[in-house]
């Protein structure tokens, strides 16, 4: 497949998978293609399938998931120090 249509799998994989709306699953691989997660797909075609697509959508969200977790964590440890 090509690369466009791989990153449209992904895309669309996210949505079905997590139930995510569209521009978020969007934004999350536009994010990793600016990130040059999705470079060495671009260069070798042997890695565009369904399944490797699969996976990469969980990596994308697994990480998402812990930039959440992250994020949610900081703030609970801001807002204890301020009172």
């Amino acid at each position: 497949m090509t690369y466009e249509a791989y990153l449209d799998e992904v895309a669309t994989l996210l949505t079905e998978l997590y139930d995510l709306d569209d521009a978020t699953a969007i934004k999350l691989v536009v994010d990793a293609q600016a990130a040059e997660y999705f470079s060495p797909h671009d260069d070798h075609a042997e890695m565009r399938t369904l399944t490797r697509a699969r996976e990469d959508a969980v990596a994308l969200y697994k990480a998402r998931q812990a930039r959440v977790g992250t994020q949610a964590k900081q703030q609970r440890a801001t807002s204890r120090k301020r009172k």
